[in-house]
């Protein structure tokens, strides 16, 4: 019994999509804030995606871009990235001729980039589907990732004057099995009362957490921390 063209439609159809979704990395479940933790990573999964922001007081460019991206390359896996500054904000309006002067002679969008950077700026990792941590930009920090990929490792630690009670530290990573993607658990509390109760696991990638307010969230570029 032969095999009718609407059923072999069909089956490429479904071998496209299989193969399509198989290339593509699985999300994570977003993240609760970890109170008083700070979180860091030194390596991103392809695909994940990061925006620098100015520091107060520093301004950029209205056309300049601030998100990079982990990309596959030949060479393994890369940012790509447009170069950016950010100025002093007392020094914009005396720079306001000099940035129309570079607009009427470079072009208003510039080419994505992926050149190599010196070693302390920019530190690709081994591993052909992880990107190192990103340049450090002058003025200008990270923000945490707004989505996380599969194969992501994150590292918390409990801030000063909120490491009275041990672990201090630990790891959480997104796996995904069985179709099922989550983070492993992460088994500590940062609290300042050293007479608190550890902390509980009630699940995976779950634990009864204090009642402290949470804490505002942001990546640093020179040592990866989010706070």
């Amino acid at each position: 019994m032969g095999t009718s063209p609407m059923e072999l439609k069909w089956l490429l159809m479904w071998l496209l999509f299989g193969f399509v979704k198989g290339n593509r990395p699985g999300a994570c479940p977003r993240l609760q804030p970890t109170e008083f933790a700070d979180v860091t990573a030194d390596r991103y999964p392809l695909q994940t995606k990061l925006y620098y922001e100015c520091d107060p007081g520093y301004g950029r460019k209205a056309s300049a871009y601030l998100g990079i991206q982990c990309k596959s390359e030949q060479q393994g896996a890369v940012w790509k990235y447009q170069p950016f500054k950010c100025f002093d904000v007392k020094n914009l309006s005396s720079m306001a001729s000099m940035m129309e002067l570079e607009l009427t002679q470079k072009p208003e969008i510039e080419p994505m980039s992926t050149a190599p950077q010196k070693q302390e700026d920019f530190s690709e990792s081994k591993h052909k589907d992880f990107c190192g941590p990103p340049k450090t930009v002058p003025h200008a920090s990270i923000r945490l990732p707004q989505q996380h990929y599969v194969g992501q490792v994150l590292h918390f630690k409990c801030q000063t004057g909120y490491d009275k009670r041990p672990p201090t530290f630990g790891s959480r990573m997104c796996k995904e099995v069985n179709g099922r993607t989550f983070w492993t658990p992460l088994d500590m509390r940062c609290t300042n009362d050293s007479n608190q109760w550890p902390p509980q696991t009630i699940g995976p990638g779950l634990s009864l957490l204090s009642s402290f307010p949470s804490s505002s969230v942001t990546l640093s570029v020179t040592g990866m921390p989010f706070y």
